[in-house]
């Protein structure tokens, strides 16, 4: 009812504005200019009349100027009469234009409500509409979402661990820390929630890896001794605490533990320049026994043969890693690397199946999982 009352004095308002410039003058004068010329006129007549009778001019004179005078009144009456005319056309322009404004501008505007509004819908919080609306594809409306749900359920720790890192993402700093912590408690403590928390402490100070920060990723290193988030930032602690020697250990103890295509090797690499540390070199022959990857004498070997050789000769190492890891699956970075090795040579099937068996094989390690999850996002493989 106050929506409709609110339409109806925006609606009167509307036509007051429209109306208000075509009122007529309220103190318009009560004869036009050449109405008031006619009337002079005729007292010019009988004053001639006058002066005639009284002897003051003769009889030709007195004929001229009542001829003179009879002239003005015609052209005074023709003009009072199309002034009267025009007057007329404009009052029928006024009562035109007040017509469309009274009934045209209501109907229009009930018109193009009832057209593109919705007056039979009854009103629909926030939640409703989200919940109806079709694209789910907006990430503001799914985090709504689990925020609705988390209102309904706060001890459902998955929901902050999933809500978590797009909190970061989106640049919603202090949400993520809120959000990891409150996974922490609710799920324990992990690798991947600690790196995240930590991650997220760092970010919300501007780069520095504060003490909370630095806590977080030693219970991450604690429960998972191999994660290259919690070492690479603990090296950063050590050098902004002024410790360069202890963070080119670490960084050097981590690029040489890290396999050579890992995505953080770049990082790591300026990340000891800085110290003024050099990067580790790759041994000739590390890890080709292993099925790591080619050594010395498998790359210069590699230079003579054919594009195809190459192809089935990388094929052949991939193939003796896989096969060395089921024989032995202890090995995290094996399976990585794996998986890696069979995306780039277009295996994806092969990929997948190499995750779904380092999942199996590391069903009870959380840090090994989440690395292995995180890797498989990355190469499209799902989770």
């Amino acid at each position: 009812m106050l929506l409709w009352i609110a339409f109806s004095l925006m609606t009167a308002a509307a036509i007051l504005a429209v109306l208000w410039p075509l009122r007529a003058g309220a103190s318009a004068p009560a004869a036009s200019a050449a109405q008031a010329d006619l009337a002079v006129y005729r007292d010019q007549l009988a004053e001639i009349e006058r002066d005639r009778e009284s002897g003051l001019i003769g009889p030709a004179e007195g004929e001229a100027a009542r001829a003179e005078v009879a002239r003005r009144i015609l052209r005074a009456t023709a003009e009072a009469e199309a002034g009267r005319v025009t007057a007329c056309g404009a009052d029928l322009r006024r009562r035109a234009v007040a017509v469309i404004a009274l009934l045209g501008v209501p109907l229009l505007a009930s018109g193009l409500y009832f057209t593109l509004g919705s007056p039979l819908y009854p009103p629909q919080p926030l939640a409703q509409r989200l919940e109806a609306r079709p694209d789910q594809s907006d990430i503001a409306i799914l985090i709504r979402k689990v925020e609705g749900h988390l209102e309904a359920n706060p001890d459902d720790g998955r929901g902050y661990e999933v809500v978590a890192p797009i909190y970061a993402r989106i640049g919603r700093l202090d949400d993520a820390v809120r959000a990891w912590s409150n996974a922490i408690r609710l799920l324990g403590s992990n690798a991947q929630r600690q790196t995240g928390l930590g991650e997220a402490l760092v970010a919300q100070s501007g780069g520095v890896v504060t003490a909370e920060a630095k806590a977080a990723f030693q219970a991450a290193l604690a429960q998972a001794p191999d994660d290259p988030k919690a070492r690479y930032f603990l090296g950063l602690a050590a050098e902004q605490d002024g410790q360069p020697a202890e963070a080119a250990r670490l960084w050097s103890a981590l690029a040489a533990a890290s396999p050579p295509d890992a995505p953080w090797q770049g990082l790591l690499r300026e990340s000891l320049a800085r110290v003024g540390a050099p990067a580790p070199a790759v041994a000739p022959g590390q890890g080709s026994g292993q099925g790591a990857g080619p050594g010395a004498a498998d790359v210069a070997a590699a230079g003579s043969l054919s594009p195809e050789e190459r192809q089935q000769m990388v094929r052949g190492m991939v193939q003796r890693l896989s096969d060395r890891l089921a024989q032995d699956g202890d090995d995290l970075d094996g399976w990585l690397r794996l998986m890696r090795a069979w995306n780039v040579l277009g295996e994806a099937d092969k990929a997948k199946a190499a995750a779904a068996d380092a999942r199996t094989h590391f069903a009870k390690d959380d840090g090994a999982l989440g690395r292995i999850d995180t890797l498989a996002r990355e190469l499209g493989l799902g989770s």
